[in-house]
């Protein structure tokens, strides 16, 4: 099964397309894990990227294209893949749409996680990361000590991109560049709405739902 988990930023993609892929054997395919892994060894990539994230703008095409292709042409792919952040605007939908002409990957269904601004804002203010790679929510999943995190003692700290003006701002760029995506794969009859204000548990049931009439 081919599958685009859609959604804003603070939706639950991440969350959901990592167990997702546990549940029906297919590799989460997550733009953003890629950006940020480059950020964090500080590669050309990343700073270029992190110039755009940090300003709560999109990464230019040019950024993203060449690493989705090559990655949906890897072998585990074969099998079918969840893409998770992209695409984010209409040229990348077509970009998309020709890869996978080429390579006789078509997408399979759009799952649209809806979640209003108010809720992201909520969700994402209260992020918190750690230089090892773990990461908590103040609400959600705090760590044990305040500020402190559980696996290696380091401070944590709030990424740039999670506070709430750079975070209206992504919802304002989501908002003018992304979300026209909906319109576009609802007139190709592969869009799926779901529900993202419920529990985490209860959105994966809703997924499933969805992702087992394509097994």
């Amino acid at each position: 099964m081919n599958i685009v988990l859609f959604g804003p930023p603070g939706a639950g993609k991440g969350t959901q397309a990592k167990e997702l892929s546990k549940q029906y054997d297919i590799p989460h395919i997550s733009t953003g894990d890629i950006l940020r892994a480059n950020v964090r060894d500080g590669t050309e990539l990343g700073m270029k990227a992190k110039e755009y994230m940090d300003k709560g703008e999109l990464v230019p095409d040019e950024v993203l294209i060449g690493l989705i292709k090559n990655r949906i042409n890897e072998s585990d792919c074969e099998v079918g893949y969840l893409l998770d952040g992209y695409p984010r605007t209409i040229p990348q939908a077509d970009a998309l749409a020709s890869i996978l002409g080429e390579i006789n990957k078509p997408l399979d269904a759009v799952l649209n996680i809806d979640v209003s601004d108010d809720e992201l804002v909520a969700r994402l203010g209260g992020r918190r990361t750690c230089s090892c790679g773990e990461s908590y929510h103040m609400k959600f999943n705090p760590p044990e000590k305040e500020d402190v995190c559980n696996a290696c003692g380091s401070e944590l700290y709030q990424r740039d991109d999670d506070k709430e003006n750079v975070i209206r701002q992504r919802l304002t760029t989501y908002n003018e560049k992304t979300k026209p995506l909906i319109n576009y794969y609802e007139n190709l009859g592969i869009l799926v709405n779901i529900d993202g204000t419920g529990t985490v548990d209860g959105v994966f049931a809703d997924i499933c739902k969805v992702m087992d009439q394509y097994k």
